[in-house]
Parts: C-alpha cells; sequence; structure tokens
C-alpha cells in the first residue's frame, strides 16, 4: 500500500515536472519570436537560424521552469520555520 502511494506521488510529480517544462518551452518560443533575427544572423529563415531559435526556446525555457520549481520547493520548505 505504502509503496503504492509512492509510486503514485512520484508519478504525478514528474508529470507535473514534464508539463511545466513544456509550458515554459512554448512561452520562451512565443517570447522568442519578438525577437528580430535578422540582425543577429546571416540567413534569418535558413535551418541553422530556426535552430538556433528551437535550442534557445529549450534552454530558456528549461531555466524558466527550473526556477519555478524551485521556487515552488523554497517556499514549501519554508512553512516548517513559521
Amino acid at each position: 500500500m505504502a509503496g503504492d502511494w509512492i509510486g503514485r506521488s512520484i508519478a504525478v510529480s514528474s508529470l507535473t515536472s514534464l508539463l511545466t517544462v513544456l509550458v515554459c518551452i512554448v512561452i520562451a518560443w512565443i517570447a522568442l519570436q519578438q525577437l528580430k533575427f535578422d540582425r543577429l544572423v546571416k540567413e534569418p529563415h535558413s535551418f541553422a537560424a530556426r535552430l538556433l531559435q528551437v535550442l534557445l526556446a529549450v534552454a530558456l525555457g528549461y531555466e524558466v521552469s527550473r526556477f519555478f520549481s524551485d521556487y515552488i520547493g523554497w517556499s514549501s520548505g519554508l512553512k516548517g520555520f513559521f
């Protein structure tokens, strides 16, 4: 019984983390669309330029998601402090 509860808790936590990362990547992609990549790269519509946008969106989205995850963890750890 207890092992089943722990397994479900880990699964829910993993699913929540995965969805949070994906949502943050999408938000980062939308935000990066506002940048003028034609000023940053030689050929803005090339495969390499699009790949750069995707990699930037993944990196930025992951870091934002990690920030929120850490913040929630830290704030929930403060419950015992007060």
